[in-house]
Order: C-alpha cells, then structure tokens, then sequence
C-alpha cells in the first residue's frame, strides 16, 4: 500500500490527542535526523544513479534535502518513491528548473524546490507565524532562501537556545545540529501527521 502524506489543515491549530500524535512523530523524526549528525560529515551535490526505491547516497555524505530524506525513510514515507510518483502524474505542477523532460528518480527528492511542492500539493504546509518560535515543533520541516538563488532544507529539533528551537541540517559542512531558525529568510514550514505513515520494518 503506497505510503501517503496525511492532509493537515495549513491555518488550524493542532491540539489535544493530534497534538501528541504529532509530537510522538516529531520526535522519531528528529531522533532520526540527529541520527546522522557526526555520521554524515560532508556535502556533495553530485548527480549519483540511486536504486529505487530506497536509493541513497553513501551515509558520509550528501545534501541538505538528504537529511530530510534520510530522517522520514526512517519513520516509514519515503520521499524518493512519493515525489518520483507524484511527479509521474502531473510532472508540470512541479518547478520547471532543470530543463527536464519527466521525472528522474534519482535527483528529483533531493532538490529543494520539488520537496516544497510535494509537501504543498500534499497540504502540510504551515502558512502562519513564519517568524513566530511557537510556531515550530519538534520534527517539523523548514525551508530557507539563503540568496542567490540557493534554498536550503532542514528539521526542527527538540533542543533550543534559549526560546529558539535548533535546527538539524547540512549546510556544506556534514549533518549538523545548529542554531540558525532564523539566520536565513524562511520560505517554507511543514508538518507531517501521525497515522499517514506505515513503521518501519523491525
């Protein structure tokens, strides 16, 4: 049975039994991507032939939208199959980049812009309180706009300074868990619901 997103209604508070679904989620997420801090210790963004489904890059290395993959295959969605598939059924809803003619399985889940339009098309998006701490939750998803035409992607983490929750990522240097929330320009935030994920295999 195919893996499905859940819908999460983009301007609706979560509360009560979905708030501690989300939570529990949250923190497979989030363990799961701190998993591969001082494991993945560099970036390269260089086109690699991936099997499919289930294809990855070698564990030392990789990009920020690696960190994502890596953490939701890992809490049972995996987005090289879910965005390889969608992207299957209406590949002009996504961005128009790279000067491709269909899908490719091998690169699409790993750029940034493709992961934002799945998340959308699949409503998990958060359009409110984008400069608001309160906002973000443990296991969320953040996109950036680091200028110049780069985007970045990362998770939220349960670990804060202060009131500003850190966030893990790969920016250049190796999986990292860093304060920079709001170093960059945040383009996009989503949130991905208990109970549309099936667990991993023991």
């Amino acid at each position: 049975m195919r893996v499905l997103v859940a819908l999460v209604a983009a301007l609706v508070p979560i509360t009560g039994a979905q708030a501690q679904e989300t939570t529990a989620l949250g923190a497979r997420i989030v363990g799961a991507a701190r998993h591969q801090v001082g494991v993945t210790k560099e970036y390269d963004p260089t086109y690699t032939t991936l099997r499919y489904p289930g294809g990855d890059v070698p564990l030392h290395t990789g990009v920020c939208s690696d960190v994502v993959v890596r953490a939701l295959r890992r809490v049972g969605i995996d987005l090289q199959k879910e965005v390889h598939e969608d992207m299957r059924k209406d590949f002009r809803a996504y961005p128009q980049k790279w000067r491709l003619r269909g899908p490719d399985k091998n690169i699409d889940h790993r750029r940034v812009p493709n992961l934002m339009r799945y998340f959308e098309r699949r409503q998990i998006a958060i359009y409110d309180g984008l400069q608001q701490r309160e906002t973000y939750r443990p296991g969320d998803i953040v996109a950036w706009d680091l200028g110049g035409g780069i985007l970045h992607i990362g998770i939220v983490s349960d670990r804060k300074i202060g009131r500003t929750p850190l966030i893990l990522h790969n920016i250049g240097s190796g999986a990292k868990e860093e304060d920079i929330l709001f170093q960059y320009r945040i383009i996009g935030h989503y949130r991905v619901k208990d109970g549309a994920v099936r667990r991993p295999a023991a």
